[in-house]
């Protein structure tokens, strides 16, 4: 059994601002969820977001998928 414990804060989902190669921490947690599927994504696993929607995604994807909603032409 391991002697190490979580602290509270960082159990729980954080939230994040997202930068074009970082992000910042604004709360405290272990996760923040994927904004198409809601899956968690622990904070050691986070590698793909959008800048300017603010938005996390799970995996390359469904990043791609998403960038491919938002910028599809009316009509399409």
């Amino acid at each position: 059994m391991s002697d190490f414990t979580f602290d509270k804060e960082f159990q729980g989902e954080a939230i994040l601002e997202y930068g074009d190669s970082d992000f910042i921490i604004l709360k405290a947690g272990a996760f923040v969820r994927c904004s198409v599927t809601g899956d968690p994504i622990p904070l050691a696993e986070l590698r793909y977001w959008n800048v300017d929607e603010q938005e996390a995604y799970r995996d390359a994807m469904i990043a791609k998928q998403r960038w491919l909603e938002l910028h599809a032409e009316p009509g399409q």
